[in-house]
Formats: structure tokens, C-alpha cells, sequence
């Protein structure tokens, strides 16, 4: 099939439906998602942030051993989860923990990866949510297989496959475009560009316009959007979910947005960018935004925003509640997840295990 290679081409400027202090960009709100999505959105960043702010203060507690903060990326998080209908798929990032809670998967479960308990933490068919992948864009050519397999029976389902700048220079990132765009598979590939690969700016990742044009190698239309604008989020994402939705192959979003936090709790931010560069982008705060707008527009006053804080509040505290229970683990546990048929060195190494923990048990009883 012939491809028109200028719809293929991502607009030279960031999509954008409102400017950093809440105006519509058009001068009038045609364009705009409806009201209610826009809240429902505004709920879902305010309780994004308040996750984030809660799991940074685990870490120092030490309830959890790391956490990759998305703070400052909130609407990037909220929208991925907002525009997919039941039967889609999610596939995020070690990053992507607030997406997975506006998905409804459970924060603590969530976060039981990143606490260092076994396995993902949830259970991925529940909300149709992939496991957390920490290793830089692995899942991408798993997701593309979940929408292959789609397709192939015949079902609606769409995939947003959720990656960060760094992941784009990954062997992974190509193999799944490649993939997908041959087998015209119904997946969205959602680039969080939040300017650092850890310490590495992206002028040192790439050299491309932007990140969208490197769909345009694999015969992939790809579309940049303000990535701090949840309005625009809303508008160019559900767009790429409809057109894969509707036959048209994989689709590439680029998300310009900005990590307003460190790396992880493990990196100091402070050695490769500068205060002035964070305070620029402090003004560009997706809530702000967002909240600026709905209260011009009549939309949002002091009452409903207190209820999406209450609701928030209430999500941190379970959160918190359930981080401050101990795990006790089963050592049996790491055999029996490997294979669904145990090969017969994992029999044989459960059979040590087992020996060494019956006589650890005949050791403590002698010695009371």
C-alpha cells in the first residue's frame, strides 16, 4: 500500500491547545476535548502528583528501595491511561507507575516491584497493564506482539507502548517500529521526551528534528505534541488510538515534556542541569495549566478541587498504609513462577532450598 510521506511528517511546532498559563491557543475552545474529559483528567494529575510525592517520601523512609519519579509529567501519565477503552493494553516504563494507577491498577501493587517484592506486583490481565519494565525498552517489541496476536483474531484491541527519549536509541525501539509498521500492527508507541537519558541531554541522543520524525524511517506517521498540555495530550492520543483502532498500523506520538525531579532517589540532578533550566519548566506545570484554564472557563472552583485533593490524600494513604506492612517472603516463591512445567534443575535446586530451610528449622528447635 502507497504511503503519503507528508502525513507522515510530525508538525514542525509541539501540538498545543493551551499555552503554559491556561489560554486556549486557538483563542476560543472548539478545539478543546469536552469539559468532563478535561476534569476527569485535572482528578487524575492531582492525584499523579500527590502518588509521586507520597512514594519519594516512602524512599526516604525506606519502605521502598528506589523510585523513578514522574513528577512534573503528570499529564503524559494521566492521558495514556485516559485514552484507552477496557479491552486495550498499557506496556510502561519503570517510570510509568502513575499511569498504571490511573489504569486502576493498585498503588501498592504498583509499587511492589520498586519495594523489592517478587515479581511485577499485580497481576497484568487484571486491568490489562504490563509488568513495570526497568531495562530500556524491552517491552516495546512485546507490545507489539500483544497487538499482533490482536489482530490476528480479529479483536479491537489497541496497545500503547509507553517509552522514555533514552529508550529511542535502544535496538529495541527500531526492532519494534519495524515490526509493527510491516505487520501493521494496532499499537501506539508514546515517547515521554523529558529531555535526560539520566545525565545525557537529548542533543547527545539524537540529531533528528524531533523525536517523532523517526517514524518516518519505518513508513510510521508520527505526531509531537506539548507534552505538558493534557488538552492536546488527550486530542492527539485518542487520534493515534482511533486511526490503529481503525486498520491504519502503528502510530508514534512524541511527548515534549520535563523530569522535574532526579533520575531516581540515586541520582543528583544538580551535576548536569542547572536551577535556571528546572525553574523554566516549573512554568509550564501541567496542573497549573489545566487548572487555570477549567477555572476561566467556569468549569472548576474551590470545591470540586478540594474533593480531587481529598481523593488524592485518601490514595497516599493507602499507599502508605500498605507499604508500612512487612512482607514475609517464601523462598519457595522463586521457583515456582519460572516455568509453568519445572524443568528439573529448578526441582533439583527447590529440593536444596527445601533441605537447607528444614534444617535451619531442626537447628533453631535444638537450640530452644
Amino acid at each position: 500500500m502507497a504511503i503519503d510521506v507528508d502525513l507522515m511528517l510530525p508538525s514542525p511546532e509541539p501540538v498545543a491547545l493551551l499555552d503554559p498559563d491556561g489560554r486556549p491557543t486557538a483563542g476560543d475552545d472548539a478545539a478543546l476535548p469536552p469539559a468532563d474529559d478535561l476534569l476527569r483528567g485535572l482528578a487524575g494529575m492531582v492525584t499523579a502528583r500527590r502518588f509521586n510525592e507520597q512514594a519519594s517520601v516512602l524512599v526516604r523512609q525506606g519502605r521502598l528501595a528506589v523510585y523513578p519519579s514522574s513528577y512534573g509529567q503528570e499529564a503524559c501519565q494521566v492521558a495514556a491511561a485516559q485514552v484507552l477503552a477496557d479491552e486495550d493494553w498499557l506496556f510502561p516504563t519503570y517510570r510509568d507507575t502513575a499511569a498504571a494507577v490511573a489504569r486502576g491498577v493498585d498503588p501498592v501493587e504498583v509499587l511492589g516491584l520498586l519495594k523489592g517484592d517478587w515479581h511485577s506486583g499485580y497481576d497484568p490481565y487484571e486491568r490489562r497493564v504490563a509488568p513495570l519494565a526497568t531495562p530500556l525498552a524491552t517491552q516495546l517489541p512485546h507490545a507489539v506482539g500483544v497487538a499482533h496476536a490482536a489482530r490476528l483474531r480479529g479483536e479491537s484491541t489497541v496497545v500503547l507502548a509507553m517509552c522514555g527519549d533514552g529508550a529511542t536509541s535502544e535496538g529495541d525501539f527500531h526492532e519494534a517500529l519495524n515490526f509493527a509498521a510491516v505487520f501493521r500492527a494496532p499499537v501506539v508507541f508514546f515517547v515521554q521526551n523529558n529531555q535526560y537519558a539520566i545525565s545525557v541531554p537529548l542533543s547527545r541522543q539524537s540529531a533528528a528534528p524531533s523525536l517523532a520524525h523517526k517514524g518516518v524511517g519505518y513508513g510510521v506517521p508520527g505526531e509531537l505534541v506539548d507534552g505538558n498540555d493534557l488538552a492536546a495530550l488527550l486530542h492527539v492520543l485518542s487520534g493515534a488510538v482511533a486511526r490503529a483502532r481503525a486498520g491504519a498500523g502503528p502510530q508514534l506520538v512524541e511527548g515534549r515534556t520535563y523530569r522535574m525531579q532526579a533520575h531516581t532517589n540515586a541520582d543528583d540532578a544538580t551535576r548536569y542541569r542547572s536551577d535556571a533550566e528546572v525553574a523554566a519548566w516549573a512554568g509550564k506545570d501541567p496542573l497549573l495549566r489545566l487548572d487555570a484554564y477549567l477555572r476561566a472557563a467556569g468549569v472548576l472552583d474551590d470545591a470540586r478541587a478540594a474533593g480531587h485533593a481529598d481523593d488524592a490524600e485518601r490514595l497516599a494513604r493507602h499507599t502508605r498504609d500498605g507499604l508500612n506492612v512487612d512482607v514475609v517472603p517464601d523462598p519457595e516463591d522463586l521457583f515456582r513462577h519460572v516455568y509453568s512445567r519445572p524443568t528439573p534443575q529448578l526441582v533439583e535446586q527447590l529440593a536444596l532450598v527445601q533441605d537447607e530451610l528444614s534444617r535451619d528449622e531442626t537447628s533453631q528447635e535444638e537450640t530452644r
